[in-house]
C-alpha cells in the first residue's frame, strides 16, 4: 500500500472518565470517533480508581468503533498516537500482564501520609529543583510508594524484577505491542516529569530519589521523546504491525495540537477544572508563584521544549453543582442564557475552594465562599459570577505566569468542552485583557497525540505543516475599560481572602 493510501492518523485518548480512540485526516479533521466511559470506583473518602482492565477493554472497542465508523480498516491507518490522564498509576506483572492492584487516579489523595514523610527531610520542595514541582497527593511517586507499602507480596515481587509500573500511555503501549508477549515498556518525557522520579533537565530517572521512596527502579518504563516510533502492534490485534509512534501526557498534547510551538504562547483547557501551559522554550523555568514546571513535548532527537503549568481544581465540575446540588439550573447548557439576563455580577464573588485554593494559591485551608450578597442579588447574579469565576482563577494563574516567565501574554488560545459557551469566552477576554482564541477543531488533546505520531513516521512533514492546519473558529477581543477590569479584580482577589484559613 502506498503512502498517499494511508489516510489516517488514529489517536487513543486515554482520559479520567471515559476512553476515546479519533481518527484524523491530513488536513487535522476529526473523522470519526468511538468513546466509552469506565466505572469511577471510590472505596474510601479521597480514593479514587479505575480497573486498568478494563480500561484496556475498552480502548479496544473504542477502536473499533472509530475505525468502523469511518468505514476503514487498519491498512489505511499510517500511525498510532496516545494520550493519557497523568499521573494516574498502574503496576502489573510483567509475566501475567494483571494489575496487582486497582489504578490509583491522580486525583486520589490517600497517600498524603507518604508526602509528609517524604517532606519531613528537606521540606515539600525538597526535590522541585530537579523535578519541578512541590510534593503533593498528585505526583505518582507516593502512589507507587503506597501500593508497594499495602498491598501484600508487591513489594518483594517488585525487588524481583516481576512487576512493572506506568501512567496509562505505558500501559496501553505495553498491551498494544504485546503484552507479555513481548510488550514494549516506555513512557514519554512529559508522563515522567509528572511522576516526580524524573530529572527535569537530564530526562533520566534519579536513582537517588527512588532509594528515598524505596522505589526499585526495574520497576519504571525506559523513558523516549514524544514523537518515536516505541513499537508495533501485535499481529492478533485490531493495529496489527501499525507503528506506535506518539505518546503525551493530556495537557501537554493539547498544547502540542493547538501549535503553541513559540516561548510565550499559552493554552487553556476548559474541562472537569482548568489547565493551563505556556511554553518557555528549551530552558526549564523554575517557578516562584505557585506553579509547576514540566516538559511540553520533545519530538525525536530534538531538544525538548518546557513549559510552566497552572492547574485549577474547580471549572466545569461548578457549573455541574449549580445544576445537582443547588437545582439553579437544570442543564449545564442554561448557564450562558441566564448568566446574560443581568449586566454584572451583582457586587457578588464565588469561590469554589471546595477542596482549598489550588495554582497559584496553594491554600488546603480555604473553603468554597460566596460573598457580597444583598437583597438586591438574584439567582441570575449568582450564575454568572459562577462564570465569573472559572475567569477569575485563569487570571491568577496567568498573572504568576507572567512574572515567572518575564512574556507579557498576547493572547490566549482555548480548547475543552466549556468553550463552546460564547459569553464564557467573552468575559475570559474582558477579565485578562487580552484576546482569547478558540480554534475550529476542539479536540486538541487527541490531535496533539496524533501529531506527534504522524510526524514520527512522515505523515506530516513538520511543524510548519500542523501550524497551517491549525483554524480559527472565533476570536473574542477584550470589550472592558482597564479601570472597570482592574477594580473588578480587586473584588475577587478580596473574595478569595475571605475563604481562606477556614479549616485548621
Amino acid at each position: 500500500m502506498t503512502d498517499t493510501e494511508r489516510k489516517y492518523v488514529l489517536a487513543i485518548d486515554q482520559g479520567t472518565t471515559s476512553s476515546r480512540t479519533i481518527l484524523f485526516n491530513h488536513a487535522g479533521e476529526v473523522v470519526s470517533v468511538g468513546q466509552l466511559e469506565h466505572e469511577q470506583i471510590f472505596p474510601h473518602a479521597g480514593w479514587v480508581e479505575h480497573n486498568p482492565n478494563e480500561i484496556w477493554d475498552n480502548v479496544r472497542q473504542t477502536v473499533g468503533m472509530a475505525l468502523g465508523g469511518a468505514e476503514a480498516n487498519h491498512h489505511e491507518v499510517a500511525a498510532v498516537g496516545i494520550t493519557n490522564q497523568r499521573e494516574t498509576t498502574i503496576i502489573w506483572d510483567r509475566a501475567t500482564g494483571e494489575p496487582v492492584y486497582n489504578a490509583i487516579v491522580w486525583q486520589d489523595t490517600r497517600s498524603q501520609d507518604l508526602v509528609d514523610r517524604l517532606a519531613a527531610d528537606g521540606g515539600p520542595d525538597r526535590f522541585r529543583s530537579t523535578v519541578g514541582e512541590t510534593l503533593s497527593t498528585y505526583a505518582s511517586i507516593t502512589k507507587i510508594m503506597w501500593i508497594l507499602e499495602n498491598v501484600p507480596g508487591v513489594r518483594e515481587r517488585a525487588e524481583r524484577g516481576e512487576l512493572a509500573f506506568g501512567n496509562p500511555d505505558t500501559w496501553l503501549i505495553w498491551n498494544i505491542t504485546g503484552g507479555p508477549e513481548g510488550g514494549v515498556h516506555v513512557t514519554d518525557v512529559t508522563n515522567a516529569s509528572r511522576t516526580m522520579l524524573m530529572d527535569l533537565r537530564t530526562l533520566q530517572w534519579r536513582e537517588d530519589i527512588c532509594e528515598i521512596a524505596g522505589i526499585p527502579t526495574s520497576l519504571l518504563p525506559e523513558i523516549r521523546s514524544s514523537s518515536e516510533v516505541y513499537g508495533y502492534g501485535r499481529q492478533t490485534g485490531l493495529l496489527p504491525g501499525k507503528p506506535i509512534a506518539g505518546d503525551l501526557g493530556d495537557q501537554q498534547a493539547a498544547t502540542f495540537g493547538q501549535a503553541c510551538f513559540q516561548p510565550g504562547m499559552a493554552k487553556n483547557t476548559y474541562g472537569t477544572g482548568c489547565f493551563m501551559l505556556m511554553n518557555t522554550g528549551t530552558e526549564p523555568v523554575f517557578s516562584d508563584n505557585g506553579l509547576l514546571t514540566t516538559v511540553a513535548y520533545k519530538i525525536g532527537d530534538q531538544p525538548a521544549v518546557y513549559a510552566l503549568e497552572g492547574s485549577i481544581a474547580v471549572a466545569g465540575s461548578l457549573v455541574q453543582w449549580l445544576r445537582d446540588n443547588l437545582g439553579m439550573i437544570v442543564k449545564s447548557s442554561d448557564i450562558g442564557e441566564l448568566a446574560s439576563t443581568v449586566e454584572d455580577n451583582g457586587g457578588v464573588y464565588f469561590v469554589p475552594a471546595f477542596s482549598g485554593l489550588f495554582a497559584p494559591h496553594w491554600d488546603m485551608t480555604a473553603r468554597g465562599a460566596i460573598v457580597g450578597l444583598t437583597r438586591y442579588v438574584q439567582k441570575s447574579h449568582i450564575i454568572r459570577a459562577t462564570l465569573e469565576s472559572i475567569c477569575y482563577q485563569t487570571r491568577d494563574v496567568i498573572d504568576a505566569m507572567q512574572k515567572d516567565s518575564g512574556v507579557n501574554l498576547t493572547s490566549l488560545k482555548v480548547d475543552g468542552g466549556a468553550v463552546k459557551n460564547d459569553l464564557l469566552m467573552q468575559m475570559q477576554a474582558d477579565i485578562l485583557g487580552v484576546e482569547v482564541v478558540r480554534p475550529v477543531v476542539n479536540e486538541t488533546t487527541a490531535l496533539g497525540a496524533a501529531y506527534a505520531a504522524g510526524l514520527a513516521v512522515g505523515f506530516w512533514k513538520d511543524e510548519n505543516e500542523i501550524r497551517a492546519n491549525w483554524a480559527v473558529d472565533r476570536k473574542f477581543a477584550s470589550l472592558s475599560l482597564p479601570e472597570k477590569r482592574e477594580k473588578m479584580y480587586a473584588g475577587w482577589k478580596k473574595a478569595v481572602e475571605k475563604s481562606r484559613g477556614w479549616t485548621e
